[in-house]
């Protein structure tokens, strides 16, 4: 089942720039202002809010961005992001990936969570660009379930990188 859900109009911020003044957040001469994208129904798959979070809400997500994947990147930040190549999605994931680690060192647990939830989903992203299934990395997982992390790793053939063919 479906539930449509509207989008909200966005608008993206204009970068601050530093002026003759040295003065941030002014510019010599003002941007004229983006216009707000129009609302958009999105079908989205339809959950009990009441039931428990479990990592069922992975599967629902990917099957969201993929449903992204060559749509108008102008409605999604999913298609967007899959618009811009894997080379984007990854310096995104990047980003989201040292934000968690400088919550976690900080030790600010809420904030963690909420970036975690933003690498979890550039992941996703990133297996969408791919062409990887969710079930193909739990099968991984699911094949190391019960190894020694050590042993596991010394078992891995030593792998030299090298760039992929276009």
């Amino acid at each position: 089942m479906t539930k449509k859900v509207a989008t909200k109009p966005m608008e993206k911020a204009a970068p601050k720039q530093s002026g003759k003044n040295g003065t941030k957040g002014q510019s010599k001469k003002a941007a004229a202002p983006k216009k707000a994208l129009t609302e958009k129904e999105i079908m989205l798959p339809q959950t009990s809010l009441d039931s428990p979070a479990n990592s069922a809400v992975l599967n629902r997500l990917f099957d969201v961005v993929k449903s992204r994947k060559g749509t108008d990147p102008s409605v999604s930040h999913s298609a967007r992001l899959l618009s811009r190549g894997t080379y984007k999605i990854a310096q995104k994931f990047g980003e989201e990936a040292v934000e968690c680690l400088i919550e976690a060192v900080a030790g600010r647990k809420d904030l963690l969570i909420g970036e975690s939830a933003d690498v979890l989903y550039h992941l996703i992203v990133l297996w969408v660009d791919a062409g990887i299934q969710p079930s193909d990395v739990w099968a991984e997982l699911e094949r190391r379930e019960g190894t020694s992390g050590i042993a596991e790793k010394a078992s891995r053939p030593k792998q030299t990188l090298t760039k992929k063919d276009k």
